[in-house]
């Protein structure tokens, strides 16, 4: 009987011992956060794209203060971009995105360059994209509140990333090294272009290389490899003519024609003719030039921007 007794005394204590093990490990930070706060990681995973090593990391660091952490981890992000940035700086970047946005009586065009067309797949880069379109938009409607005749302006890679978007205080420079940092490839914010005109006038848009945008963030914007803006001007009051089909039409023969300049209807036949737009073989009807497509509506054209992505320009080569 004594021998039971100091048996079963041992086994109680030993229970204690386990007991307290238990109690200490469930107590450690790190299983608190995978039992108690599963909730936030996901939370702060899906809201700040980071990886979950990071989020747990933040978390942790601040007793699952979820503010707290996101702050941190765009702080971290922000230092390590930077860096990140610096030592991809000089590694060509010949994919991307042709990124379009339009807001009624103003358009844009903006060209983000990164190293691979999967980054250029992924929502984060089409997020920069479209950061880059919102701040040339902003831009544009600061400058030209009230519009007489129609505007075209270009910005440089050094003038747009200095620009800011109306949702954040910083400039695109930073959002650029965000990227850098998150994606871990090389990027350039390239150029924009971007167009406003008075109401008698009509801003035509096309994309080529269209890609589907699933994420509902991003549905104003349009992202593709070629993109085209296209002035119109009815030549007389003409309620019958479908601004949005006519300008999608001249955008594909932008597009694929690449006219230099629009050219005028009294231009003499010639091989200088081969660049300007209203001489064209139209590209949807080759037996009929521009100017008789565009004459037989009763349209002008005024003005175009082309983008190809890639591709060299003389603008790009001075930047």
């Amino acid at each position: 009987m004594a021998a039971f007794s100091v048996l079963r005394s041992i086994r109680i204590d030993i229970s204690k011992v386990f007991s307290a093990r238990s109690t200490q490990f469930l107590h450690c930070p790190g299983v608190r956060l995978m039992a108690a706060d599963k909730e936030l990681l996901l939370k702060l995973r899906k809201k700040t794209g980071y990886s979950f090593t990071n989020c747990k990391k933040a978390l942790e660091k601040f007793s699952s203060d979820l503010q707290q952490a996101e702050a941190w981890l765009h702080r971290q992000a922000h230092k390590e971009g930077w860096s990140k940035a610096s030592k991809l700086q000089g590694r060509k970047t010949k994919e991307g995105l042709i990124g379009l946005l339009k807001d009624g009586n103003s358009a844009v065009l903006v060209e983000v360059n990164c190293e691979t067309d999967f980054v250029a797949r992924n929502v984060k880069f089409q997020q920069l994209v479209q950061q880059a379109a919102t701040a040339a938009m902003s831009h544009c409607h600061s400058k030209h509140a009230n519009i007489i005749n129609y505007n075209k302006n270009f910005l440089t890679t050094e003038e747009i990333t200095q620009l800011k978007t109306s949702s954040d205080s910083r400039p695109l420079a930073d959002q650029l090294a965000l990227a850098i940092g998150n994606l871990g490839e090389n990027m350039t914010i390239r150029r924009a272009s971007w167009v406003a005109v008075p109401t008698d006038c009509y801003i035509g848009t096309y994309v080529h290389g269209m890609l589907p945008v699933d994420n509902p963030n991003l549905s104003k914007m349009t992202f593709g490899k070629y993109g085209a803006l296209v002035i119109c001007k009815p030549m007389e009051h003409n309620s019958n003519v479908n601004f949005s089909e006519l300008g999608r039409r001249l955008g594909q023969h932008i597009v694929g024609m690449m006219p230099l300049s629009v050219g005028s209807m009294e231009d003499p036949p010639g091989d200088d003719t081969e660049t300007k737009m209203l001489a064209q073989p139209f590209l949807l009807d080759p037996d009929t030039t521009v100017g008789q497509f565009l004459l037989s509506r009763g349209v002008s054209v005024l003005d175009f921007v082309r983008y190809e992505c890639g591709e060299v320009t003389e603008l790009a080569e001075k930047v």
